[in-house]
């Protein structure tokens, strides 16, 4: 997620730029970044649904020691996403105040915006990517050496056709989608933008209907690239971005089934609901020029029982669920149910 001009927003149509640096850090290193214990920083924002797919993976896959973690302040200011959570307004691994600063020393005067998430060489201090469709996939395919043991293979080869289609219907629609009705200029835009968010919600709920998981029995991509926008929909896109045919919680299948990736570990001990309110209410001066966050909605529907285990399926195949959340990633009290 970029900044983007955040008071522009709803004045001019919205496209979502695409990622400017794509080199990719694999295990033979053939882009000069080869997968190495320590050597590299995630920087996400928690309010950011792009880099709560890393978070998610990073935590499902074991990689908290091989790959560390930077949390941006989710308001930013005029030079996007900052490190003011941290003591002096410093990142303490990089140094730096802003995640610009490394941007900087990869490219100058580079084309587009500040996104999260992004990852940077520690030794060098510079941006290796922010291509955030790949960054998962590679945790998932290129780190294996790093992975803990029982980690679940969250992209299986065999799968992989059926879970790319999935994965380009649900960005296309609903990730996307959600941000394209938001920030429409103009009705129909915005008409067309929203009806194609509650048409595909209402085929993948089908889809839920007759099993526990979008691809096969097990987690995969899929369902963590669907949930990071289900689990912001009745908070923030439901009335910031106007996708209010229906709330998430009225929606038998799908509710059941965010609440079931919800209270698997791995996917809501990394969602800061605060985090998530504040940023797009307070950031988005283009559609909410006033900055007051709404005080619901009523978050304690997390926690209730789903019932989709009755579906049968192995959230993580053969393997097992990751450990407790270390205490200093941690979410606040104020942040989840």
């Amino acid at each position: 997620m970029s900044d983007g001009g955040n008071s522009a927003l709803g004045r001019k149509a919205f496209k979502r730029s695409r990622s400017h640096f794509t080199d990719r850090i694999t295990a033979d290193g053939r882009d000069g970044w080869p997968v190495e214990s320590g050597r590299y920083r995630l920087v996400v924002s928690r309010a950011c649904p792009w880099a709560s797919r890393s978070l998610i993976s990073r935590r499902l896959l074991g990689l908290e020691d091989a790959l560390s973690v930077a949390v941006a302040d989710p308001i930013q200011d005029d030079r996007s996403w900052r490190f003011t959570l941290d003591p002096d307004g410093r990142d303490p691994v990089l140094g730096i105040r802003f995640l610009s600063e490394a941007y900087d020393r990869r490219e100058t005067d580079y084309p587009g915006g500040v996104s999260v998430p992004a990852i940077v060489d520690i030794p060098s201090g510079r941006l290796v990517t922010n291509d955030y469709q790949q960054i998962t996939l590679d945790l998932a395919t290129e780190w294996t050496a790093l992975h803990r043991p029982g980690a679940p293979d969250l992209y299986p080869q065999a799968r992989r056709d059926e879970i790319d289609t999935v994965m380009e219907e649900v960005y296309e629609d609903v990730n996307n989608g959600v941000y394209r009705a938001g920030f429409a200029t103009g009705q129909k835009e915005y008409e067309a933008a929203c009806a194609g968010v509650f048409r595909r919600l209402e085929l993948l709920g089908e889809r839920l209907s007759r099993q526990r998981y979008l691809v096969g029995d097990t987690l995969t991509e899929a369902d963590i690239r669907l949930f990071t926008t289900l689990v912001r929909f009745d908070a923030v896109y439901h009335g910031h971005f106007k996708c209010n045919r229906w709330k998430l919680a009225e929606h038998p299948v799908l509710w059941a089934y965010a609440r079931d990736l919800y209270q698997t570990p791995g996917f809501g001990d990394t969602v800061d609901f605060d985090h998530i309110k504040r940023h797009y209410y307070q950031v988005h001066t283009g559609i909410n020029p006033t900055g007051i966050v709404p005080l619901g909605p009523d978050l304690a529907g997390w926690l209730t029982p789903h019932h989709r285990e009755e579906l049968g399926g192995r959230p993580f195949g053969d393997g097992t669920p990751p450990g407790p959340v270390r205490p200093a990633e941690a979410i606040p009290p104020q942040g989840r149910p």
